[in-house]
C-alpha cells in the first residue's frame, strides 16, 4: 500500500519535471510562440520606397518640404517602417535651391514587397525598375495609371528628369510646395505611361508635364491626387 503510494507520487513528480522541462524547452527555441518580428508587417524589415497612400489634402501645399518629409515618415510609421528617416522625392526653387537626388540617400530602394526598383542614384535615374506594379504605396498597393477610374498616376516631384532642380523662372514647384491655388508643380507618370509615348516629356517617372494648378481639382485635371515617392534616406 505504500509502496503504490509512492510509486504514485514519483509518477507524478517525474511527469511533472518533463512538463517543466519542456516549457523550458519551448522558451530557449521559441517553440510555440509568435516573435514580435512575426507580428510587423512585412514592409517594416525590408520597405524602403513608396508612393503616399493619401495627398496632404490641400493639392500641392504640403507646408513646405519639411512638411512633406513629415507626411512621408508618418505614413512609413503607420505601416511598420518608422525606424527608417523619410524623405520625399522633391525639388525646390530659388535662393539655396534642392536637388531631390540630393536628399533620398544612396540606394538599394525596395518597395512594400521586397521588389528592388533601383540600386543606386545611377540606376534610379537611369534604367530602373519602376512601373505601375512595383511602385506601389506603404501599403503595398497599387496605384491608378492611365486608363484607371480616376486615374492617378501623376506623382508631385518639383524636379527635372534626373532628378535635379528647375533654374528658370517658371513656377515648377507650387511655390515650394506651400500653394493649393494659382501656380504649377512637375509630374511624373509613376505608370511610365503617355498619351504620346516620348522618354522625357510624357512617360519620364519623374518629370513627365507640369500640373494644371496646386489645387486638388488643378492637380485631379491631370491625372494626380497629389501623391509623393518617399525614399528611406538610411
Amino acid at each position: 500500500m505504500t509502496r503504490l503510494i509512492h510509486g504514485v507520487a514519483v509518477s507524478r513528480l517525474t511527469t511533472g519535471v518533463a512538463a517543466s522541462f519542456a516549457l523550458a524547452l519551448a522558451g530557449c527555441t521559441g517553440i510555440g510562440q509568435t516573435s514580435s518580428s512575426d507580428m510587423q508587417p512585412r514592409s517594416a524589415s525590408g520597405m524602403t520606397f513608396f508612393i503616399t497612400s493619401v495627398g496632404s489634402g490641400k493639392g500641392a501645399d504640403f507646408g513646405g518640404l519639411a512638411g512633406a518629409d513629415q507626411h512621408c515618415q508618418k505614413l512609413a510609421a503607420a505601416a511598420g517602417a518608422g525606424g527608417h528617416t523619410w524623405h520625399a522625392y522633391l525639388s525646390t526653387q530659388g535662393a539655396g535651391a534642392v536637388n531631390a537626388r540630393d536628399r533620398i540617400g544612396k540606394g538599394p530602394w525596395r518597395n512594400a514587397k521586397g521588389v528592388v526598383v533601383a540600386n543606386s542614384l545611377e540606376e534610379l535615374h537611369g534604367t530602373n525598375n519602376l512601373g505601375k506594379q512595383t511602385s506601389l504605396t506603404e501599403k503595398g498597393e497599387v496605384v491608378n495609371g492611365r486608363g484607371d477610374t480616376p486615374n492617378r498616376h501623376d506623382i508631385v516631384t518639383g524636379s527635372r528628369p534626373d532628378g535635379t532642380a528647375f533654374t528658370g523662372p517658371e513656377d515648377r514647384t507650387c511655390g515650394n510646395y506651400t500653394k493649393s491655388g494659382a501656380g504649377n508643380v512637375m509630374l511624373g507618370h509613376h505608370d511610365r505611361n503617355g498619351t504620346n509615348p516620348d522618354p522625357v516629356a510624357n512617360v519620364s517617372w519623374n518629370s513627365s508635364h507640369p500640373s494644371a494648378g496646386c489645387s486638388e481639382a488643378d492637380l485631379a485635371k491631370t491625372g494626380s491626387a497629389g501623391y509623393l515617392y518617399c525614399f528611406a534616406t538610411n
